[in-house]
């Protein structure tokens, strides 16, 4: 099983690259797959690589039901609304 977050971009790098924040940690990954991505959007990442862009709503979505696993496993339940 693999897992990609919704990150937002930061600051664009050299070398198609950019600075991503997620949950306050930040990290340099590649938009060589999504080199439309700009300063400001929601990529998808996996493993260091932007996969694709999410608009904003759906990157929300995503991070509200992300934070809610821990609770949901503990309480056994799913974490879908």
């Amino acid at each position: 099983m693999c897992l990609a977050v919704p990150a937002q971009i930061v600051r664009l790098l050299e070398e198609e690259k950019a600075l991503v924040e997620r949950e306050g940690i930040r990290q340099t990954i590649s938009l060589a797959l999504v080199p439309e991505a700009k300063e400001g959007d929601f990529v998808v990442v996996h493993v260091g690589f932007a996969l694709s862009v999410l608009d904003t709503e759906e990157a929300r979505q995503t991070q509200a039901l992300l934070e809610a696993l821990p609770e949901a496993e503990e309480a056994g339940e799913p974490p879908l609304p």
